[in-house]
């Protein structure tokens, strides 16, 4: 089957899975979560084989943490699907109800995308997140990932497949790509695909977009900032930046530039270079901040840079607006924190921070879909428009409006035989909803 044929297929399933109950998509979660656990042992051994691959590649470290799809993360995906089961639909919320004229009325309704194209790393449990999502939403969905994962990859999408023929889901909602030169194809298929969504660096999403008609939500590079300010706790700063940078170091929310105030350079940076100690942590500094702790020098292009490894910027600024310019300025508009307890520099840092995600006081690594409640995510978007952050079942939806009528011409109003009432807040009783 080619590409074109695949995604042809994904757009008529789409056109039916868009009118699937909210029973009838949970029984196939279930059906999901189910047969995950009882396949969990042919899931290990594909894995095996992808890591040893993949080692034999000399994939680096933090990367291979991301490939291993073990027990453990078999459960969490697992225990994934059931929280998704309990979260609200989010197709058929009426968003709008107006009456324009007696008998004339206007909803505005919640409905699926359509055909969603994901492309995204080698983590197998992103497949399941990403599937899964798409299904509780009423889309049909493309999916690439990492060659690294092949043929985990291969593995899941065929349970996720056959579980949701099991439970009476269309055919062909659910499409596997595994080639660049499959990407390269679905590039051209804007009649049969509504979105697409690339994760990874800035460079690749900026390719997607140039190279294709399809509307594309960005997860750009993950350049995510700590700024520690005067007034921060230096002791909380130094946890809060450790686990930011250490607690995984191979993901988008990782922190990657440390910023901090000149009045407390002095004291905090010897304490957190030692705390770096631990994790073997390489530090890329300004010349500030190498005339206070041993670093390398940092440079225009190392605040560009999203290490995904034991690596950072550092940079000392002179107040919390040279802050934000950096941030506004070298940042991916991903996630970015402030440590201070300062609560109006606090506020003045998340208005003006122009990111999907802005913190005070806590980890960047709380940059989530799952750890929001979102029913995990297809990934963080760095756009401005349609969604934003985290992107879960809210961001995979959009809307249609519905105008119900009985026998209503607009000749009448044109000529003033009748006139609009617009009537808000009518009682949504509608049976065609």
């Amino acid at each position: 089957m080619t590409i074109a044929d695949m995604a042809k297929s994904a757009k008529l399933a789409s056109i039916q899975l868009a009118s699937a109950s909210t029973e009838h998509k949970n029984k196939a979660l279930l059906i999901i979560a189910e047969s995950l656990e009882s396949r969990k042992d042919e899931i290990i051994h594909a894995n095996a084989q992808d890591v040893k691959r993949s080692t034999d590649e000399a994939l680096a470290a933090p990367l291979l943490k991301r490939l291993a799809f073990g027990a453990d993360k078999i459960n969490d995906v697992v225990q994934g699907i059931k929280d998704l089961v309990g979260l609200s639909d989010p197709v058929g919320d009426v968003k709008l109800a107006r009456a324009l004229d007696e008998g004339l009325d206007l909803y505005q309704v919640t409905c699926p995308i359509g055909v969603i194209g994901v492309i995204f790393e080698s983590r197998p449990d992103a497949l399941v997140q990403i599937s899964t999502l798409c299904l509780k939403s009423g889309n049909a969905v493309m999916l690439k990932g990492g060659s690294e994962a092949l043929l985990t990859n291969r593995i899941l999408a065929d349970i996720i497949e056959k579980a949701t023929l099991d439970a009476g889901i269309v055919p062909g909602w659910i499409q596997l790509l595994e080639t660049r030169e499959d990407v390269g194809a679905m590039l051209g298929l804007d009649q049969y695909i509504d979105l697409i969504i690339p994760r990874g660096s800035n460079a690749f999403v900026k390719y997607i977009i140039q190279n294709s008609d399809i509307p594309v939500l960005g997860h750009a590079d993950g350049i995510c900032h700590s700024y520690v300010d005067e007034s921060a706790n230096l002791k909380q700063a130094v946890e809060l930046v450790f686990d930011s940078k250490t607690q995984y170091v191979a993901v988008c929310n990782a922190l990657e530039t440390l910023l901090v105030h000149e009045s407390v350079a002095k004291e905090f940076l010897p304490m957190m270079a030692e705390k770096f100690k631990e994790k073997s942590v390489k530090l890329n500094g300004c010349a500030v901040t190498q005339s206070i702790i041993e670093c390398m020098p940092a440079t225009e292009e190392t605040y560009k840079t999203e290490y995904l490894d034991y690596e950072i910027s550092i940079k000392v600024v002179s107040d919390i607006e040279a802050a934000i310019n950096h941030i506004n300025t070298f940042g991916s508009g991903h996630t970015d924190a402030i440590i201070t307890e300062n609560a109006a520099h606090a506020k003045d840092f998340m208005m003006l921070v122009d990111s999907g995600n802005v913190f005070w006081n806590c980890s960047t690594r709380f940059s989530d879909g799952f750890k929001y409640v979102f029913g995990a995510e297809v990934g963080i978007s760095t756009n401005k428009i349609h969604a934003r952050g985290p992107v879960g079942l809210e961001g995979l939806i959009i809307y249609k409006y519905k105008v119900i009528g009985h026998g209503h011409i607009a000749a009448d109003y044109a000529t003033g035989k009748k006139h609009f009432t617009h009537t808000e807040n009518k009682q949504i009783d509608s049976p065609y909803l």
